[in-house]
């Protein structure tokens, strides 16, 4: 999805100018008003419902207008100067929005952490459950992050994607957040969007020059840090955290699932669920030494191919082109062969 493009520019503040871009103008509005949403005043707290889809539609459109931005000024930009085959340049796309999104929502929910004091305080993620009440901070984001997900569906068809790329797409966006329990959801899509943040960032250092193959190996060490920090707070805030806790029972009305049956499908799930992760990390990071393997291995028979070959002397001089030739450089006589 792109703007039209501006064959003319105008100067600032003149009608020409406010005409051709009244709607980037009104949308800029729009976007200061939605960060102004972002910090609250007084402190109020919401629960969730059915309206809420309401609120999510909003920002599903919202959602996609930045997409389009981001795609147009940012990225196109880039891809001209790059000149990418095809397949590179859609996944150079794809990791480019992700970079985006990775990086406000990691920033955002680490400022929540922060002025929530879940970060200082770490029993605060499992106390008072259920969490039913939230500030609006907290719902917003989560918000805007069911927004951005199901925006993803209908990029698919705005940016072309190929058919064969189709089942990764989804794959990729129903993918299962571990999250049980607002506040240690927060943490886990952190750590999460920090992850994926840095594999996205090597992924597009790698279109670049191939040559760049050291940002995957921060990103190997950060994803394995992020799968063994996932388990172990899991297990902290369910396992221990919540089995301590006083409202055990189900409740469908006050929003508790606090039962010995669902705490362990949900730490099994959980297992399941970085486990799989990590199989698909291993079957990553093989076929990366494979393909490093044969790289060396070309490189080498290559290598071997362009040595010179050593030159066949003899007592007379050297052979050049089926001629004899004296040390000297010069041929020699022929010896005359007497008639009989």
């Amino acid at each position: 999805m792109a703007f039209r493009r501006r064959n003319k520019s105008y100067p600032f503040f003149s009608q020409e100018f406010l005409i051709q871009n009244h709607a980037d103008i009104v949308f800029s509005l729009v976007i200061f008003i939605l960060i102004g949403l972002m910090f609250e005043g007084e402190v109020t707290l919401y629960q969730y419902g059915w309206r809420d889809w309401a609120t999510i539609l909003f920002y599903f459109f919202i959602t996609i207008i930045l997409h389009a931005v981001v795609q147009e000024y940012i990225l196109d930009k880039v891809n001209r100067r790059l000149h990418l085959s095809k397949s590179k340049n859609t996944k150079f796309n794809e990791s480019g929005q992700l970079c985006v999104f990775h990086l406000v929502s990691s920033v955002w929910s680490f400022y929540i952490l922060i002025t929530e004091g879940y970060l200082f305080h770490p029993s605060s993620l499992w106390e008072n459950y259920p969490h039913v009440h939230l500030r609006f901070q907290v719902k917003f984001f989560y918000l805007t992050q069911l927004a951005y997900w199901l925006h993803a569906l209908p990029e698919l068809y705005f940016q072309k994607v190929r058919k064969e790329e189709i089942p990764r797409q989804l794959q990729y966006i129903s993918h299962v957040q571990a999250t049980v329990g607002i506040r240690v959801g927060l943490v886990l899509l952190c750590l999460q969007y920090l992850s994926e943040m840095g594999f996205h960032i090597a992924r597009m250092f790698y279109f670049t020059d191939e040559s760049h193959q050291k940002m995957f190996d921060v990103w190997a060490v950060c994803f394995v840090f992020t799968r063994m920090v996932t388990l172990t707070l899991m297990f902290l805030a369910v396992g221990f955290g919540l089995a301590r806790a006083e409202n055990q029972g189900l409740d469908w009305d006050l929003g508790n699932f606090n039962t010995v049956l669902i705490r362990m499908t949900v730490l099994l799930l959980v297992c399941l669920t970085q486990s799989w992760l990590l199989w698909k990390f291993i079957r990553f990071q093989l076929r990366r030494w494979r393909e490093f393997r044969h790289e060396q291995a070309s490189r080498k028979r290559a290598a071997a191919k362009q040595t010179p070959r050593p030159v066949k002397r003899d007592s007379l001089g050297h052979h050049e082109n089926g001629v004899i030739k004296a040390e000297n450089g010069a041929s020699p006589r022929p010896k005359k062969i007497k008639a009989p």
